[in-house]
């Protein structure tokens, strides 16, 4: 792991997967802080809309030798060359040289779904309905995120409104750099089981490199060389094999709304 440079942060994530429970806190969390609207009325398997998911994935074996985990799963943030950016058409996808976050920008999407298909992850979700609330929920918005129209790509980016508000705050009290457990994300909040930490991997001293580093962390699809940013673990070897595979969406994921 590189050293880090001042100014310069790869925000990451560690999923522990022996802790995860599934209960969806951290989606619910992460809805209600990106005003993602609740499922359509029209909304099946294959065209919801959803920033992050949780998949139960089990291990193939009848009972008593049955396991399963649940696995959250958002934009896995790729490195410096993700595959959704290289193919874009509007230069709607950008990697934020500050954070390493990869960014959407719905204004510039056009809706051709281009990134969709080049997303190895199935992080990438298209708004297919102008969005419909709940009455009086409208007035519950985040007022710090824009609701996005209808005809564009959405996922995950890491909250990125929150990571401004307290890059502000350090601004104004003179700090170049974030303290660590200064920026969190509504899902890592939000989680009961404390199964996601968030940092910087550039910090080699933080938690979350160290976790990233340690045994029994792994990411999913590590041979593609996408380079991401969202580690996971757990103790259970079967669970660590699955890496070289994606989990796709299926009926069995849990989803908001």
């Amino acid at each position: 792991m590189t050293k880090k440079q001042e100014g310069k942060s790869r925000y990451g994530m560690v999923i522990d997967l022996d802790r995860c429970n599934g209960c969806g806190a951290c989606m619910i969390a992460c809805a209600v802080e990106n005003n993602v609207p609740p499922a359509h009325a029209k909304t099946n398997d294959r065209n919801g809309l959803t920033w992050m998911r949780v998949t139960k994935v089990s291990n193939g074996n009848s009972f008593p030798e049955s396991r399963s985990v649940f696995v959250p799963m958002m934009c896995q943030q790729c490195g410096e060359e993700p595959p959704c950016v290289s193919v874009c058409p509007q230069n709607a996808v950008e990697v934020d040289p500050k954070s390493g976050i990869v960014a959407q920008i719905p204004v510039r999407c056009l809706g051709c779904r281009y990134c969709m298909t080049a997303c190895p992850y199935h992080a990438r979700y298209f708004n297919w309905w102008d969005a419909e609330w709940p009455q009086g929920m409208e007035k519950t918005l985040n007022p710090e995120v824009s609701p996005r129209m209808r005809g564009v790509v959405e996922k995950c980016n890491f909250c990125h409104a929150r990571l401004q508000a307290v890059r502000a705050k350090a601004a104004a009290e003179g700090r170049r750099e974030l303290a660590e457990g200064e920026y969190v994300p509504a899902c890592v909040e939000a989680c009961p089981q404390g199964a996601i930490v968030c940092g910087d991997l550039a910090d080699e001293s933080s938690e979350v490199a160290q976790l990233a580093q340690a045994k029994g962390s792994f990411r999913f699809l590590e041979s593609l060389g996408t380079e991401s940013k969202i580690y996971y673990r757990s103790e259970q070897p079967w669970v660590r094999r699955m890496a070289e595979q994606a989990v796709k969406r299926s009926k069995k994921e849990t989803v908001h709304g």
